[in-house]
């Protein structure tokens, strides 16, 4: 075969083909893993779903969208799950899946997405938990709040920030599954009332 010449037009050529048998490739790649990844998705949430209930066999509605929030309200013969999200954790959102009696008390939870600094999220999965020091199952939800701001729930050990946006998150869920989406403010306007942590250094002690 004949070797093309070094021109700026044969460059761009062959460029050009490159570039579009990678995007093809890409494309294809992604098509394959995209059905996949939310499978997993889906069944991670699912067995969420079981754990924060505590039950295997669930009879399950369709899944209500609260609009103002964004909270997604699973409601079971087992009691309701919502899966609820904070934006101002110390290092982005918090994504909490919460599962609740028919009266409000909190029977699970689930940490599903964190961006927090690496080992707060996995701190936040068992902190809270009914063996964890700031145990919150059992509780009523709707205006939870850490000590630091008054409330009754011990904040995970240097990072109230964290502990703040879980607890705005269950409240929040909490909100969701009653319809009152102001049972959340307690959690938020005391933890705001203060100049903001990450403003004063990005250091969640206290």
């Amino acid at each position: 075969m004949k070797k093309l010449e070094s021109t700026w037009y044969n460059m761009v050529i062959v460029l050009t083909v490159i570039c579009i048998v990678a995007g093809a490739a890409l494309g294809f790649t992604n098509s394959k893993t995209a059905t996949v990844i939310e499978q997993i998705k889906e069944q991670q949430l699912a067995d969420g779903i079981k754990e924060v209930l505590n039950a295997e066999d669930l009879q399950m509605g369709e899944p209500e969208v609260q609009a103002e929030t964004g909270a997604v309200v699973y409601r079971t013969d087992h009691g309701t799950a919502v899966q609820a999200t904070d934006p101002k954790g110390f290092g982005g959102a918090l994504t909490v899946l919460v599962g609740f009696d028919d009266e409000g008390h909190i029977l699970g939870y689930r940490v599903m997405e964190s961006s927090e600094t690496p080992g707060l999220g996995a701190k936040a999965q068992q902190w809270f938990q009914k063996d964890g020091k700031g145990n919150i199952i059992g509780l009523q939800a709707g205006n939870l709040t850490v000590k630091k701001d008054g409330g009754e729930v011990d904040a995970i050990t240097a990072s109230t920030i964290t502990s703040r946006a879980f607890l705005r998150c269950v409240n929040a869920a909490y909100g969701a599954m009653s319809g009152n989406t102001d049972v959340q403010s307690g959690a938020t306007s005391q933890a705001h009332s203060k100049p903001n942590e990450q403003e004063k250094g990005g250091n969640e002690n206290e």
